[in-house]
């Protein structure tokens, strides 16, 4: 598991010795934002869409594909249909998600483009700020009919 965010720097140099990746988002986004997602009081600032987040998962996936390493995601970024079009965009293909969310997650898939993803992910790369990634898969997923999936979370 790619959980720690010092893992990110170090793929080239492991490589070699691994066969598969397995990125835990939640921890990841936890330690590279410096947020207990648990805790109360700072609870608000962890985001998962953080640009840090993204340019960290860009990292990984280049490096997984540089040195045809196979690539997975697990937590609740790979069943969050804010998420997933960006992590299709950015190359990411076996997501391991909650059970309830995969009917959400088949349909979105369904419904997107891989190159329209990947315009999506580039533009979100960047971005300085959370907010303006929001609003850009927000629109993205509208423009496509997929609000919907959406409109519920934050």
């Amino acid at each position: 598991m790619l959980e720690v965010p010092s893992m990110v720097f170090m793929l080239p140099q492991l490589a070699s010795r691994i066969d598969f990746i397995s990125v835990g988002t939640n921890d990841l986004t936890q330690y590279l934002l410096a947020v207990d997602r648990n805790n109360t009081r700072v609870a608000s600032m962890y985001d998962s869409l953080h640009p840090a987040v993204l340019r960290a998962l860009a990292m990984i996936a280049h490096d997984a594909e540089r040195f045809g390493i196979d690539l997975r995601l697990c937590g609740e970024m790979a069943g969050d249909p804010m998420c997933v079009t960006i992590l299709i965009g950015l190359g990411y293909r076996h997501l391991s998600m909650n059970g309830r969310s995969v009917a959400r997650v088949k349909y979105l898939l369904r419904r997107i483009d891989i190159e329209e993803a990947q315009e999506l992910s580039r533009r979100s790369l960047d971005a300085q700020m959370t907010a303006e990634v929001r609003h850009q898969v927000a629109a993205f997923m509208e423009r496509r009919g997929l609000g919907g999936l959406i409109r519920g979370g934050r």
